[in-house]
């Protein structure tokens, strides 16, 4: 699999990263239900939406909201709740909603594959066009993942694999694949 290392110095990348996110006060006054570490990727998963454009399939109405989806096991608790909440992306509100079972088409643009929710043994299955697939560490990139949380040198990390998102019709910012620790530009077994 091609994969693009980014260098740069560790400052500079956090300075980056903590521009691009947009820290907010809402993270630090989240509510300790979860710990740091998904407190870390509940602010990603907000700022995710940020940096992705969804095709116009991927919603059921124009004014439908952004919505974060979380499968399995919810490792958030309230605090994502916290910290989506009033937050408009592209004229349109985040919602966040905990399932069950895979979705359906257009009810969930962004969905996180929780703890319970082992990744299947072969490739994640095909959700159809528009929905971001984010997950932990890499066996989920390996098995079609899009965005996979690593921790790096005890930091909350993520690995994009570009060419999984461009098959579901997803455009991601530069901005966002730039503060990427790594970025899997070519599908499986093209090298």
């Amino acid at each position: 699999m091609a994969q693009v290392k980014r260098s740069g110095s560790q400052a500079t990348r956090l300075i980056h990263l903590a521009i691009l996110l947009g820290w907010s006060s809402r993270f630090f006054c989240a509510a300790a239900d979860a710990p740091l570490e998904y407190q870390v990727k509940a602010v990603f998963l907000l700022n995710f939406t940020k940096f992705i454009e969804w095709p116009a399939a991927a919603f059921e109405f124009p004014e439908s909201p952004v919505t974060i989806c979380i499968l399995g096991e919810d490792p958030f608790g309230d605090t994502i709740n916290q910290i989506v909440g009033g937050e408009v992306v592209s004229g349109r509100k985040i919602a966040v909603q905990r399932i069950k079972r895979l979705p359906g088409p257009k009810s969930c643009q962004v969905l996180f594959w929780g703890g319970s929710e082992a990744v299947p043994a072969k490739p994640l299955p095909d959700l159809g066009p528009g929905i971001l697939t984010v997950g932990e560490g890499d066996s989920f990139m390996r098995e079609g993942g899009m965005i996979g949380f690593i921790i790096d040198n005890r930091r909350v990390r993520f690995d994009v694999n570009q060419a999984a998102a461009e098959r579901a019709g997803l455009k991601i910012s530069s901005k966002l694949l730039s503060v990427a620790r790594d970025v899997q530009n070519k599908p499986a077994g093209n090298n």
